[in-house]
């Protein structure tokens, strides 16, 4: 027996199954319901709502074989036979995150094709696999921002079973799953869920369209919505966590927030499962109240991204300057992110034109609550051609920034194939069906860059589908020396963060940062790490005599009782004791 429901509060509708219509029963809540004894797994439904020519997919359909606009298809969470009873999760401090996209990560862009490169991060050392957003979207391949099917994984990418074989694989090799999740926004094609009830806040709006309807009439079917949709995730395809994007484009106004409510229920939900589940926010805030404990005062959630992070290391390595990088670059900038996490923390922000942010509670806010990186899929893919600091970088700029971001108070994280320094780019992708809609993002993209003074014919076309071929990871690259090179920097790095424990301590107030002309040192107990940012050698005091080496970016270190010489762009880690 299969219950067929869906909340329309002000429609009526029918239910669409095995070529006929059928009658429902509209209930006091605005949920229309049918039981239909005969329609098990794999039926085919949609339903019939006045006004709309086609029927429509189920807004919280699990699966959807003929893509956004087909039929959804009945499926049972129930069936899929787990290999993973022995896993008891993974834990986001200390850990080492990998961002990845499934569509580009291996050449044939599913989840079975990603099985076959996990043994790949298992040998770097990374503990938590973030995919991107695998929610269905209109067309075969996206950058994933621009789903409209939450509770339904991509088909072109293996479907719900293809994410549970993933996720299956990965616990069996130890590794945990992150998973990208948008709640702010609906894609601009295929979504169905407004036409049934008020999803959107028309009254509001973010850069993406439409604001969610968090906070107005019928909000709590929204809410009840989105939170079934992250409960989902966790419970029926064991998934260790969510990463929350663009959570300031959560427009909620109600005495408890989304943010809040949804950390509730999660943390009630690890309880149940016996697992740590993580909520990781994207915020462009600056604000801890994100991730301060609700005993605290805050909305509980576990971690969220820092950007200042990134701007200040890749200010400083590239020496970039333009939009938002305007205020950073500085070795001040990088000692107080190092030591403080944000930059701007109710401090001027040139690119805003007013003060941002809130300082961070250095002896109560431990750093694994930022996480940390040095490139991810914005810094990359929203750049005018899409192009990775290994473009431009000297490798020993690379493995200095590679360094840095390791050795860090902070939780790390890697985007595919910085490991190896890839020589692919990211670029901007979609593949919108619709002609308008395809060239209305073609143009728009170019238009953005062309203000920055890019020519149009730079820009690359989102709709080509070289755009999403060229970003396509080569894997044949790390066998090449100056790929392979990278990559022992970076497998060595990530081992020696697990062999310290000073590496993973993450009270930032025990972080000890110096600075003199192109060179910094970062003391973290009795481990310290110093850079050489400058083209010649320098000479760095390290302030005590340290007993070792323990690992060099380049050959020619010296250590001087309480000095080391550096050659050139390079990087050092010694032990004191």
């Amino acid at each position: 027996m299969t219950l067929f429901e869906v909340w329309a509060p002000e429609k009526t509708v029918r239910l669409s199954l095995g070529g006929e219509e059928l009658e429902m029963e509209r209930g006091a809540d605005g949920w229309w319901r049918r039981d239909v004894p005969s329609a098990g797994p794999g039926a085919d439904y949609a339903f019939v709502v006045p006004d709309v020519e086609q029927p429509l997919p189920d807004p919280r359909s699990a699966w959807l074989p003929a893509g956004v606009h087909g039929a959804s298809r009945v499926y049972d969470h129930t069936a899929y036979a787990w290999n993973d009873q022995s896993w008891t999760g993974k834990q986001l401090p200390g850990s080492v995150l990998y961002e990845m996209h499934v569509g580009t990560f291996t050449a044939e862009g599913t989840f079975d094709a990603a099985i076959d490169r996990l043994d790949h991060l298992v040998e770097l050392g990374v503990d938590l696999v973030e995919l991107l957003p695998v929610n269905s979207f209109n067309g075969e391949y996206n950058w994933g921002y621009d789903g409209v099917a939450w509770f339904a994984p991509h088909e072109a990418y293996g479907g719900p079973d293809g994410l549970k074989r993933f996720v299956d694989a990965a616990h069996g090799r130890g590794l945990g799953v992150v998973l990208d999740v948008v709640y702010n926004h609906f894609g601009p094609s295929g979504a169905y869920a407004p036409m049934f009830a008020p999803y959107l806040n028309e009254a509001g709006a973010n850069p993406w369209g439409s604001a969610v309807n968090l906070d107005g009439p019928g909000a709590e079917e929204v809410r009840r919505y989105i939170i079934d949709n992250v409960l989902m995730w966790l419970r029926d395809y064991h998934v260790d966590g969510l990463r929350l994007d663009a959570v300031h484009a959560l427009a909620d106004h109600s005495a408890v927030h989304l943010l809040e409510q949804m950390a509730v229920e999660v943390e009630t939900l690890s309880a149940h499962v016996n697992r740590p589940l993580s909520l990781i926010a994207e915020s462009d805030l600056n604000d801890p109240r994100l991730i301060t404990p609700r005993e605290a005062g805050g909305y509980g959630l576990n971690a969220q991204w820092d950007d200042d992070i990134h701007h200040a290391l890749h200010a400083t390595l590239t020496g970039e300057r333009q939009g938002y990088y305007g205020d950073f670059g500085s070795l001040e900038c990088l000692e107080t992110v190092l030591t403080s996490a944000f930059y701007h923390a109710n401090t001027w922000s040139s690119f805003r034109g007013r003060r941002h942010g809130r300082p961070v509670d250095r002896s109560r806010t431990p750093g694994h609550r930022f996480v940390a990186f040095l490139q991810d899929h914005d810094q990359i893919g929203n750049r005018a051609i899409g192009d990775r600091i290994s473009a431009t970088l000297s490798p020993g700029l690379l493995k200095v920034g590679a360094t840095l971001l390791l050795t860090s108070p902070y939780t790390p994280m890697l985007f595919m194939g910085e490991e190896w320094a890839a020589s692919s780019p990211w670029q901007f992708f979609t593949s919108h069906p619709e002609p308008e809609l395809a060239a209305a993002v073609k143009n728009g993209r170019r238009r953005e860059f062309a203000a920055h003074g890019w020519a149009e014919a730079e820009v690359p076309d989102p709709q080509d589908p070289e755009t999403f071929l060229r970003s396509k990871l080569d894997w044949d690259e790390r066998a090449k020396p100056e790929h392979a090179e990278i990559l022992d920097i970076y497998q060595r790095l990530i081992a020696l963060r697990r062999s310290r424990p000073e590496l993973t301590d993450p009270w930032l107030d025990k972080v000890e940062v110096w600075h003199g002309d192109q060179h910094l040192v970062m003391r973290r107990g009795s481990t310290a790490v110093a850079v050489n940012l400058a083209g010649v050698p320098q000479t760095v005091s390290l302030r005590d005599v340290p007993s070792q080496v323990l690992l060099a970016t380049s050959e020619g270190v010296v250590l001087q009782r309480d000095r080391v010489e550096l050659p050139a762009e390079s990087a050092v880690v010694v032990a004191y004791r």
